[in-house]
């Protein structure tokens, strides 16, 4: 599995471990209503920080990682 430095996308400062929703739509290549709908459905896990909803970054990669898993059981059962 890869590390957060080298999926750090803000170039050379260090990763970030809360996302912002934003944030979290621009690493996944989504719009932030789908990422409401993903936490909102409990597939990402997001983390209240007094008002504020944050995205745990290993929380998208484990996200990632899920689909990756869902997409390889589906081309083996082909």
């Amino acid at each position: 599995m890869a590390t957060q430095e080298e999926l750090d996308l803000w170039g050379s400062q260090p990763a970030r471990v809360l996302l912002t929703i934003k944030q979290t739509a621009q690493m996944l290549s989504l719009s932030r209503s789908t990422v409401y709908e993903l936490i909102g459905d409990g597939a990402l896990e997001v983390v209240h920080v007094g008002r504020r909803a944050r995205v745990p970054f290993d929380a998208v990669v484990g996200f990632v990682a899920r689909l990756r898993v869902e997409r390889d059981r589906g081309s083996s059962s082909s």
